[in-house]
């Protein structure tokens, strides 16, 4: 049966704006952004078909655009219609107000919201004044499952574009992992020594997963890496805890 088919009371936009979007099961809040169904399917049927597609609204969100024109019924406007959605939830997450770096797990706050659900590797800089208060946090470089660039001179430049003292860096690991690789503490190395050229204070590297964040000590004079310990799906991501 068609959408438009069911007693208006029924509809899924006209729940939403009746009874607000709680009132509506996640098939029903996904057909609202796609719209039409096709021949034979209604927007409601699609809605659980991409659901499936996708093994459950976590992957969902995190499909890249592409993977949903697999499913039938899907077209690009469909398929960027959803992923606009789930990018702007992810950009709201990331913007509660101008926080302040007092601590490494600080910088986790801040960077984790751009960085988590996602497939591919991205690195975020967060820039700060002299006090800590964040001035800027933007993902500087995106690449595959399993690497991205680190580019020591543009994110200098970018801190000091944003008339910084200071600045932390983060990159995740789609896989989980929390193990630093032989570039992320060669990179490391380097931001710190670029960083103590120009003046300005490097205050962490962290790897971070959707439960859970690890420093990347500079290989000379850091400490120790610490063994990770997952932390509860519904909390913030918290750091490894140190051996004694």
């Amino acid at each position: 049966m068609r959408v438009k088919d069911l007693p208006t009371r029924e509809r899924p936009r006209e729940r939403l704006m009746t009874s607000g979007p709680a009132a509506l099961a996640d098939r029903e809040l996904l057909a609202v952004l796609l719209g039409s169904g096709f021949r034979g399917a209604s927007a409601v049927d699609l809605a659980s078909q991409v659901i499936e597609h996708c093994g459950d609204l976590d992957g969902l969100a995190r499909s890249e655009p592409h993977r949903l024109l697999a499913v039938k019924g899907v077209g690009p406007a469909k398929a960027a219609r959803v992923a606009a959605a789930f990018h702007l939830v992810r950009r709201a997450q990331a913007d509660p107000g101008r926080p302040r770096i007092t601590s490494t797990s600080d910088l986790a706050a801040v960077a984790a919201p751009l960085l988590q659900g996602l497939s591919r590797e991205r690195l975020v800089v967060v820039v700060c004044d002299p006090r800590g208060a964040v001035l800027r946090r933007t993902v500087l470089t995106e690449g595959g499952a399993d690497h991205t660039a680190v580019p020591v001179r543009e994110i200098v430049t970018t801190v000091l574009t944003c008339g910084g003292a200071a600045f932390g860096v983060a990159h995740n690991h789609p896989s989980g992992s929390l193990d630093p690789s032989d570039d992320d503490l060669s990179a490391t190395a380097r931001l710190a020594a670029a960083a103590s050229t120009v003046g300005l204070r490097f205050l962490d590297h962290l790897i971070i997963t959707d439960a859970a964040w690890r420093r990347v000590p500079v290989p000379e004079t850091g400490p120790p890496v610490p063994a990770p310990r997952q932390a509860p799906n519904a909390r913030p991501p918290k750091a490894a805890t140190p051996h004694p």
